[in-house]
């Protein structure tokens, strides 16, 4: 580990190998977003917290993926920005090992929420009358931190593994950021035991959580057929459809990248996939929740209009 460290100090991350003026339309483009995604994230957080009717299980939940949203776009935007700008500036070999660790625990972080956040919806219409004894404060907590430890410590085995490897030159990785199958690419040696944990990781944390996803909100939809208020029903199917579309565009990708066989995904499309699963979901995210969830809508009318009174 310590040779690793020694000999490899720095790594290069190609990007997007384009022409320059090409480059330049990305970088305000990709700016644009990035903004976007930390100004609709922070809306929603900033919406949670200072209105008492969204300080509930569900949206206490979704500040935790809202922070998630943050922090993605963080870890991996601003570097690909200045590759754009600066193609040929290198980054550290212990900045490409943090990005890598944030990245996965992030990502691992936010399958582990969707879950605890479908199991909340269920609970809350399947057994609405347990729904607050159930899901307690002191419940939610544990929740939140479990998925975030969770997420953290198996993002750490990843990268410990990654460190016992010998890297071999030149010291180049064709992606935008230090994703870990573009890192292992640079590896002398067999990377099969990380292959093989990178699989059993997927199924952990992307196969089993999207079962418990379908089995939850499978449960959930049959006991909103069986609403009879029409417009309890309305509220309960604009919340969970808001769900499922995020469920659909995490793991879905999530899926498509990690699992589907490689040879059908050539390098260049892989970061496309890469862009939208880490750039474009943050994004798109508040949008879903702002523009098909009623409450979230009703406390942006709210803040709007003590804005505008004040």
């Amino acid at each position: 580990m310590v040779k690793n460290q020694t000999m490899v100090t720095e790594l290069l991350l190609l990007g997007f190998p384009l022409d320059p003026r090409i480059q330049m339309l990305l970088f305000g483009l990709f700016s644009l977003f990035y903004v976007f995604t930390l100004l609709g994230n922070g809306t929603i957080l900033g919406l949670i917290s200072l209105d008492s009717r969204l300080h509930t299980p569900m949206y206490f939940f979704l500040s935790h993926l809202a922070v998630v949203n943050i922090t993605y776009a963080c870890n991996t935007v601003p570097q690909m920005l200045v590759n754009l700008l600066h193609p040929a500036k290198p980054i550290s070999f212990a900045g490409c090992m943090m990005q890598t660790f944030l990245f996965l625990s992030f990502g691992h972080s936010e399958c582990l929420l969707l879950v605890v956040m479908s199991y909340d919806r269920y609970v809350a219409i399947c057994h609405p009358l347990q729904y607050s004894v159930i899901m307690t404060w002191r419940v939610c907590i544990t929740l939140a931190i479990t998925s975030w430890t969770c997420g953290s410590l198996l993002a750490l085995v990843h990268v410990v593994l990654i460190l016992r490897l010998p890297f071999c030159g030149p010291y180049e990785i064709n992606h935008f950021f230090c994703e870990i199958l573009s890192v292992l690419r640079l590896a002398c040696a067999d990377t099969w035991l990380n292959q093989v944990v990178i699989f059993a990781a997927c199924v952990f944390i992307l196969v089993g959580p999207l079962c418990l996803v379908l089995v939850s909100y499978s449960c959930t939809l049959v006991a909103i057929l069986r609403i009879q208020s029409g417009e309890g029903r309305r509220k309960a199917f604009s919340t969970c459809s808001s769900h499922l579309c995020v469920v659909r565009l995490f793991f879905g990708s999530a899926i498509v990248m990690y699992m589907a066989p490689k040879s059908r995904h050539p390098e260049e499309l892989q970061k496309v996939l890469f862009l939208f699963y880490s750039f474009f979901n943050p994004m798109l995210n508040p949008l879903i929740y702002s523009l098909r969830n009623i409450e979230v809508k009703g406390a942006l009318r709210r803040a709007l209009c003590k804005e505008s009174h004040s």
